[in-house]
């Protein structure tokens, strides 16, 4: 797989920032033709005896030995488990990428900028693209997103919105959000799953369905761990399904039901060991989006001189995990 970005280091640490458009193209790549469908809308799930029926949008059924839901935010599989749908943190979050096409003199340097109620961050993908970032909270600013804080507004308003709150910032900053292009920039209520929801495996799985990526932890962008634990996710389940399906070739072709029952375990397996990772993220990305984006003379002083630093180490701390490898020894 080619996919070109940058390393940024922090002490022992690497920050990369990649485009989640350029990762998943280059996954894309890597499957064989006809693998992906598109334009495929869940519209609801059956069961038949050991496997699941998905009912697509155009008429059309799946029929799956194992369902492995990665339909985002507001999935379809998670709400056929019963996980409780994502709640509003009450804040909103505005997202582009700035485009350079003769380079730009922003460096290998991720930049933070906190004010009353809201926030920005600028990091470099490469040596030609910027992404930026603003995150506010609707009540502490004078917002374009109309009543409940949950509309898409005109990118040109969003633009102007972010030009005129950024603050007391450098100019390359203010020049960075001014090269951006209308068509990059999008805005988002910035949602949360319950913690105390995924603790439980049995609602993380049920037979062989399960749910994962933002299907499982949708949580607040604000330690950048969204896509990077939907790709710890994709390590585990592989680890643990796999051995459902690993039969020496001299071993009897397993029954419908012994197959289930191991694709079952497997899944089982996967919900123990990403529960409490999942937990710990969507919490530390929940607590530190309202400390750093936090309103009031004290708190914010609290924030800028104390816990600044204890922040920053946090946040990496977080991104240093081990999924471990795809192939395991450990017998099913």
């Amino acid at each position: 797989m080619q996919l070109k970005i940058w390393f940024i280091y922090s002490g022992d640490h690497e920050i990369r920032c990649v485009r989640r458009k350029d990762l998943l193209e280059t996954l894309a790549r890597e499957l064989p033709d006809g693998t992906i469908r598109f334009s495929s809308k869940v519209v609801s799930i059956d069961e038949a005896n050991y496997l699941k029926l998905v009912h697509l949008a155009d008429g059309s059924i799946i029929t799956t030995k194992v369902l492995i839901g990665c339909d985002g935010l507001n999935s379809v599989v998670a709400k056929w488990l019963g996980l409780c749908k994502p709640k509003f943190s009450g804040r909103l979050g505005i997202r582009a990428v700035a485009e350079f096409p003769d380079g730009h003199n922003f460096g290998q340097k991720v930049l933070q900028f906190f004010g009353d109620g809201f926030r920005s961050g600028f990091a470099p993908c490469d040596q030609n693209t910027i992404y930026w970032f603003f995150a506010y909270t609707p009540t502490a600013l004078r917002t374009p997103i109309k009543n409940d804080g949950l509309n898409e507004v005109d990118p040109h308003k969003l633009k102007q919105f972010v030009l005129h709150n950024l603050g007391n910032v450098p100019k390359e900053i203010v020049g960075v959000v001014e090269q951006t292009k209308l068509d990059s920039i999008t805005s988002a209520p910035l949602k949360f799953r319950q913690l105390l929801n995924i603790l439980w495996p049995s609602a993380i799985y049920k037979g062989n369905m399960c749910v994962a990526g933002d299907a499982l932890h949708p949580m607040t962008p604000d330690i950048g761990q969204g896509g990077c634990a939907a790709l710890e996710d994709g390590i585990v389940l592989a680890r643990h399904l796999s051995q459902a399906f690993l039969r020496k070739q001299t071993e009897e072709r397993a029954t419908e039901e012994e197959e289930y029952n191991c694709i079952k375990k497997g899944l089982k397996k996967f919900a123990e060991e990403r529960k409490w990772r999942s937990f710990e993220l969507m919490a530390t990305s929940y607590m530190a989006g309202r400390v750093q984006q936090s309103s009031g003379k004290f708190i914010n002083f609290f924030r800028d001189k104390v816990l600044s630093s204890y922040l920053a180490g946090l946040l990496l701390k977080r991104a240093d995990f081990d999924c471990g490898n795809l192939i395991s020894s450990r017998s099913y």
